[in-house]
C-alpha cells in the first residue's frame, strides 16, 4: 500500500547549518570541508574521515555526538541510529516531526557528503570472499537514500567530482530545490549500480549463472555525439569488468570515439584476442562489426599485409586491431590506408609518431588483450526485456574435433581448420571462412542463406586474388569453416567449387550423413566441433 503524502511543499532554498561527512575515496574532501568551514556550516563525520580532517586540523564533530552512542564492532554500527537517520529523514516543515526531533534531541542535517566503500574496486582486484563481503558499505547506502528521499530539505552529494558545483550553489549559503533533485537522482543511480555489482559478484560467487533478479549497472564514461545514427543519444558506460578492451583503454590520439567506433573497435579486439602474441603476431581489420581480414605472420606488419590482402576495399575506414605491440613498420603500412581506429596493447614511441602524421587517426593502447576463455556475461535489450546470456568462451583448441570423412585432414589443412573457426566465431551468422596458412581467404557474413554466404565469400577471394594478380583465387587448396551446422549439401558444394580442400563445421543437421557423403564423393576432409558459435 502507498504511503499518503504530508502534501508540504519543498522549499526552493534551504540553508545548510549543518554537514555530514563520511566518505571511503577522500579526494578533495579536506578542501571542501575547509570550504564548509569558513561558510560557517558545522561539521560532523565518521570512523577514518573524521580522522582525516582532525588532522587537517579542522574543527570537526564525531558522529557519536549526534547518535549518543559510540562505534561498535569494528566501526560496522555507527550511523545506524535515529539520531542520524532522524536529521536526515524530518521533514522541517511538518510540526510532528520537529516536536519529535526537539523530544529526541535530534540535529537537523541538512548536507550529506557520502561516498561507499570500494566493493567495486575489491571484486575487479579479484579479493578473496571474506575481503569482498567486508567490502560491503551498509550505512553508506543507507544515509544516502535517506538523503535523497529527503531532498526537498536535504542535499545529498556522493560524487567527488560534484563538490565544485556544490560550492557554486552555497555561495549565498543556501541549495536551490533543482540542484537537490539533481543530486538525489544521482544518488540512488549510484545505490542501485553499487548493489548490482553486489548482487551480480554473489551470482559468480555461488555459480548462479541466471539469477531471479538480474540488474546490470555502469558508470557513464562519456556522453556520445549521437548514437548509431545522428537522431539517436548514446552513452558510453563502464560496468567495471578489468578485462582489457576498449572500454578499459586510454586514447593516446585522435577524436573522440563515436557509437559506431565502439562497438566495431570492441568486436575487433575481441577477436585478435583469440591469436595468442607469444605464438605469433596477429591482425584483424573489422568494418562494421563483422571481420574483412584476419591474418598471423612472423612479423606484425606482415600480418596486416596478409590480413588487408583478404579485402582491401572493405578495409577502407575500418577498425584494426593487433596482438602486439604496434610498431613502426606495422604504423607506416596502416597510415597508407585511410583507417578510423587502431587498438593494440601497447604502442612503441616510434610508432606514436608515425600514426602522429594522421592526427585524426584514433590510437588506443589497451595494457594487455582480453582472454576468451574468462566467462562473463553479454546484454541485448528487447522490447519490454533484456536478453543475458554468458559469453562465448568457447575455443576451438579446447574443443575434441571428430574427423567424420574417409579422408582425414593433413596438419597444414588441421591447423587452417582451427584458424577460420575462430575467425568464424567473431562473424555475424550465417558465417562461412576460408583460410589457408594463417590467413583469411574469404568471409561471408550475415546473410539468410548460408549457402549465400560461401558464395559471397568466394567471390570477395576472386576480386582479392585480381587485386593481387594472382591467377587463382585464395580460396583454391583452403579450409572453410561454418559457424553451425550444414543443414544441406549445397553450402558445401559452393564451398568445394571454391576451392576447399577441408570443412570445419559442429555437425548436428539431421543431413549430416548427406554431407558428409558428398565431402567424401569430392575427396574433401571434414571435421564436427560439436560447438556452435551463432553471432547475431
Amino acid at each position: 500500500m502507498a504511503v499518503a503524502s504530508k502534501k508540504i511543499p519543498a522549499p526552493n532554498e534551504v540553508t545548510v547549518r549543518t554537514a555530514l561527512l563520511s566518505v571511503s575515496d577522500k579526494t578533495g574532501v579536506v578542501d571542501l570541508a575547509r570550504s564548509l568551514h569558513e561558510k560557517g556550516i558545522r561539521l560532523v563525520s565518521t570512523g577514518g574521515t573524521h580522522k582525516t580532517l582532525s588532522e587537517a586540523g579542522l574543527p570537526v564533530s564525531d558522529v557519536s555526538e549526534l547518535t549518543g552512542f559510540p562505534e561498535v564492532m569494528d566501526g560496522r554500527v555507527k550511523t545506524l541510529h535515529p539520531g542520524v537517520h532522524g536529521g536526515l529523514l524530518a521533514i522541517r516543515d511538518d510540526a510532528e516531526h520537529v516536536a519529535a526531533m526537539s523530544t529526541h534531541g535530534i540535529t537537523a542535517i541538512d548536507l550529506a557528503i557520502i561516498n561507499l566503500y570500494p566493493f567495486e574496486e575489491v571484486r575487479a582486484k579479484g579479493g578473496d570472499y571474506p575481503t569482498t563481503v567486508e567490502n560491503i558499505d551498509i550505512g553508506g547506502p543507507a544515509m544516502i537514500r535517506a538523503s535523497a528521499k529527503n531532498h526537498a530539505y536535504v542535499t545529498i552529494v556522493t560524487d567527488p567530482a560534484d563538490y565544485p558545483l556544490l560550492l557554486e550553489e552555497l555561495d549565498a549559503g543556501k541549495t536551490t530545490y533543482a540542484f537537490r533533485q539533481k543530486m538525489a537522482a544521482k544518488a540512488y543511480a549510484r545505490t542501485a549500480a553499487y548493489d548490482a555489482a553486489i548482487s551480480n559478484w554473489f551470482a559468480e560467487a555461488l555459480d548462479t549463472a541466471m539469477p531471479r533478479h538480474r540488474v546490470i549497472g555502469g558508470v557513464l564514461k562519456e556522453e556520445m555525439r549521437y548514437g548509431e545514427n545522428p537522431h539517436q543519444k548514446a552513452g558510453f558506460y563502464l560496468t567495471g569488468e578489468n578485462r582489457p578492451g576498449v572500454a578499459t583503454a586510454t586514447l593516446l590520439q585522435g577524436k573522440q570515439l563515436s557509437y559506431n567506433n565502439i562497438n566495431d573497435t570492441d568486436a575487433a579486439f575481441e577477436l585478435v584476442g583469440e591469436f595468442l602474441p607469444e605464438k605469433a603476431p596477429a591482425c584483424a581489420i573489422i568494418k562494421h562489426a563483422n571481420p574483412c581480414g584476419v591474418a598471423t605472420a612472423p612479423t606484425l606488419a606482415e600480418a596486416y599485409r596478409r590480413a588487408l590482402a583478404c579485402d582491401s576495399t572493405s578495409a577502407f575506414g575500418g577498425i584494426i586491431a593487433l596482438n602486439q605491440e604496434l610498431d613502426a613498420e606495422t604504423a607506416e603500412e596502416i597510415v597508407k590506408l585511410f583507417t578510423e581506429v587502431i587498438i593494440a596493447p601497447s604502442v612503441s614511441d616510434a610508432a606514436k609518431a608515425v600514426i602522429a602524421r594522421k592526427p585524426n587517426l584514433r590510437l588506443l593502447s589497451t595494457g594487455g588483450l582480453p582472454d576468451p576463455r574468462i566467462p562473463g556475461l553479454a546484454a541485448k535489450t528487447v522490447s519490454g526485456g533484456l536478453l543475458v546470456q554468458t559469453r562465448d568462451n568457447g575455443m576451438v583448441e579446447d574443443l575434441e574435433l571428430k574427423v567424420v570423412t574417409k579422408r582425414a585432414p593433413t596438419a597444414q589443412e588441421l591447423e587452417d581448420m582451427k584458424f577460420a573457426f575462430k575467425v568464424a566465431k567473431h562473424v555475424k551468422s550465417n558465417a562461412i571462412v576460408y583460410a589457408k596458412d594463417g590467413q583469411t581467404a574469404g568471409i561471408g557474413a550475415g546473410q539468410m542463406s548460408r549457402v549465400d554466404s560461401a558464395r559471397i565469400a568466394a567471390i570477395k577471394a576472386e576480386e582479392a586474388a585480381k587485386a593481387l594478380g594472382l591467377a587463382t583465387p585464395l580460396t583454391k587448396g583452403s579450409a572453410v569453416a561454418s559457424e553451425a551446422f550444414l543443414p544441406f549439401a549445397d553450402g558445401l558444394l559452393s564451398a568445394i567449387a571454391a576451392g576447399a580442400t577441408a570443412v570445419i563445421q559442429p555437425g548436428g543437421s539431421m543431413r549430416d550423413e548427406e554431407v558428409i557423403a558428398a565431402a567424401d564423393e569430392h575427396g574433401v576432409a571434414m571435421v564436427f566441433t560439436g560447438m556452435r558459435h551463432f553471432r547475431h
